[in-house]
């Protein structure tokens, strides 16, 4: 059974996004317990495979019985692994927060639940994957169930996902081109053998305009600065439930392709190291510019939207500077940033759901208005400032120690610039909520806590911010520093 965990953790989901909308014909409420049986199957699986990496070695298998470099492999190592379990995780605790909301009748019901279970089979396909063109594939096919789902925000979404499908083709496109002088070069698609034969040929031309086209498609899947331009609309207008999903980790993922294709498939020197050099200083100016965005908002979903950008900076950043420090500072805030934006989308959806409000300054009296939601709120955007213990202080840690060793000063003052902004705009949350009071004439509005199937999610990513900053040194320790490539590995 172990041997087959690498191709179970994809099929899962994909067969039950079949499944779900012929079972919602039936009853409703089967189909979204289908959903969340199989994507708790799904967790428990990323994590029986994690643990046995981690102990026994990288789990491999053979796509239809096909050896590579001929066959389609997927892999689970240390990396694809953490990253697999993240995933699922987080999809289990959306999943259960959707289902009030998704549950509006067979034919959307069923077809929420199918398109989210695509989504998640893509982004894990992504990960799990051994194939430059196998990724290629299930890069599509999230970013198809993505369209779908994020159009079904009204007009405004439908306009703002439109703009993304166009981004999102043209990123799509390049990747596919990158990927395609890749394989004119070397003559392979699967990773590990390419990475062997791209050192004969890294001096020709073809390959540098090969990195170039893969680094700016992905580039732009993980809405780096300046190329961030379809994620504030397309996360302001969708569904909540879509938006915190898709902020936690969809980006996220880009963002390990990026790792897995520079670190682990290119060569160290040449075209791959000059391209992680300008996407070092590229990151600096999306640090700073994704927090100075979020602080001249006044909704705060476009508050939350252009952090993200900020926050993608970090990732980029510590992926681009090489350190094994930073290295382990980009791969936990990877980690720490998916469970803090998304437990910050999902509060903020919560609200909008059940008050209709979504400015900033309406925010006054919703610390005693829904006290659960803030808190998980306010602790939450203290991780985003990077306030111990919480998850989010390590990982800018280091951060900031990778950018120290290196000398890059300039690094360490855009990382504490943003910081010193985010205590800012979160601060102005913090401030409506709970030291002003509703405007007069509105009384003093009852308590409205969200129900228990969306309020349960949010306060076990609110917990998973404090457990695992408690944690740290384990998760770095046990996981983290195993997924380092080659020499910067322990």
């Amino acid at each position: 059974m172990t041997a087959h965990l690498p191709v179970l953790i994809v099929v899962l989901p994909l067969a039950a996004a079949v499944v779900v909308p012929l079972v919602s014909l039936a009853s409703v409420r089967a189909a979204f317990a289908v959903a969340c049986l199989t994507l708790a199957a799904a967790a428990v699986a990323s994590c029986a495979a994690l643990s046995h990496v981690l102990g026994h070695g990288a789990l491999r298998y053979d796509l239809g019985g096909w050896a590579p470099p001929w066959g389609i492999e997927y892999v689970v190592d240390p990396l694809s692994g953490g990253v697999a379990a993240l995933i699922t995780l987080v999809a289990v605790c959306v999943a259960v927060y959707a289902g009030p909301q998704a549950n509006g009748g067979a034919a959307r019901g069923g077809m929420f639940h199918s398109l989210y279970l695509l989504l998640v089979a893509g982004l894990l396909g992504i990960v799990l994957t051994g194939d430059l063109f196998n990724l290629y594939v299930f890069l599509e096919i999230s970013s198809l169930a993505a369209y779908a789902l994020l159009a079904a925000g009204g007009i405004r979404g439908a306009v703002a996902t439109f703009r993304y499908l166009i981004v999102g083709t043209i990123a799509a496109t390049l990747y596919l081109l990158g990927t395609g002088y890749l394989y004119a070069l070397t003559g392979t698609l699967n990773m590990a053998d390419m990475a062997l034969r791209l050192t004969a040929v890294a001096d020709a031309r073809a390959y540098g305009v090969a990195v170039v086209l893969v680094v700016i498609g992905l580039a732009i899947k993980a809405a780096l600065f300046p190329l961030h331009g379809w994620l504030p609309d397309a996360y302001t207008y969708a569904p909540a439930p879509v938006t915190g999903f898709i902020a936690a980790v969809m980006a996220k993922v880009s963002a390990y392709a990026l790792f897995r294709v520079l670190y682990f498939v290119t060569p160290a020197e040449g075209a791959a190291a000059q391209a992680l050099m300008v996407l070092g200083w590229v990151s600096v100016v999306a640090v700073l510019a994704g927090s100075i965005l979020a602080l001249a908002q006044q909704d705060i979903r476009r508050m939350l939207a252009y952090s993200s950008v900020g926050q993608m900076g970090y990732i980029v950043l510590g992926l681009a500077l090489g350190t094994p420090a930073a290295l382990v500072g980009a791969l936990l805030h990877l980690f720490s940033h998916a469970v803090m934006k998304g437990c910050l989308f999902l509060v903020v959806g919560g609200i909008r759901w059940r008050t209709g409000i979504y400015r900033i300054s309406d925010y006054a009296g919703m610390g005693r208005r829904m006290p659960l939601s803030m808190a998980a709120f306010v602790v939450a955007a203290l991780a985003m400032i990077g306030l111990p213990p919480t998850l989010g202080f390590f990982s800018k840690w280091y951060l900031l120690s990778g950018a120290v060793e290196t000398g890059a000063w300039v690094f360490v003052v855009a990382l504490v610039l943003s910081s010193l902004l985010g205590v800012v705009y979160f601060f102005r949350v913090f401030e409506f909520a709970y030291l002003k009071a509703p405007q007069a004439g509105q009384g003093t509005p009852p308590r409205q806590e969200l129900p228990l199937h969306m309020l349960a999610p949010i306060l076990v990513l609110m917990a998973a911010v404090l457990v695992f900053g408690l944690l740290n040194q384990q998760v770095v320790s046990g996981i983290i520093r195993h997924a380092l490539p080659g020499a910067l590995a322990p």
